[in-house]
């Protein structure tokens, strides 16, 4: 129990330290039409205004969303098979806690495989892919 509370501790501060340190990393100095710079975190301000979505501030919080996403996949996904193999080694010959931690590392390899594959469709059928 106690190895499943610092994984989940753990996460969570990553995920924090994500939410907060991306928008400082990602500022960007912009000005206005008089001239005074202002600062944004996540919007990008100097865009050609072409009229395509790419070119637009929601687009870059679609793709802000859908990397803060990726990564809490992933590290979902590492913590569910470090658990399982952990539950496993650590079985004693338990049956049920065998199965039960076999269960649980079928259970994410299913969840990457369709986690892949749902982002290998959104490239799909967005033009142009979504990290172009």
């Amino acid at each position: 129990m106690k190895i499943k509370q610092t994984l989940i501790s753990a996460a969570l501060l990553i995920g924090i330290g994500t939410i907060f340190i991306g928008p400082i990393v990602s500022a960007e100095n912009c000005t206005v039409s008089k001239g005074n710079p202002f600062t944004t975190s996540i919007l990008p301000c100097g865009g050609t205004n072409n009229g395509t979505v790419q070119d637009s501030g929601v687009w870059g919080l679609l793709i802000l969303v859908i990397n803060i996403l990726s990564a809490g996949v992933i590290i979902a996904a590492i913590g569910g098979v470090v658990y399982g193999s952990i539950m496993y080694t650590t079985s004693g010959g338990s049956v049920e806690q065998t199965k039960k931690a076999r269960e649980i590392i079928a259970n994410t390899i299913i969840g990457i495989v369709l986690y892949v594959a749902m982002w290998a469709f959104l490239n799909y059928i967005i033009p142009g892919g979504m990290f172009t």
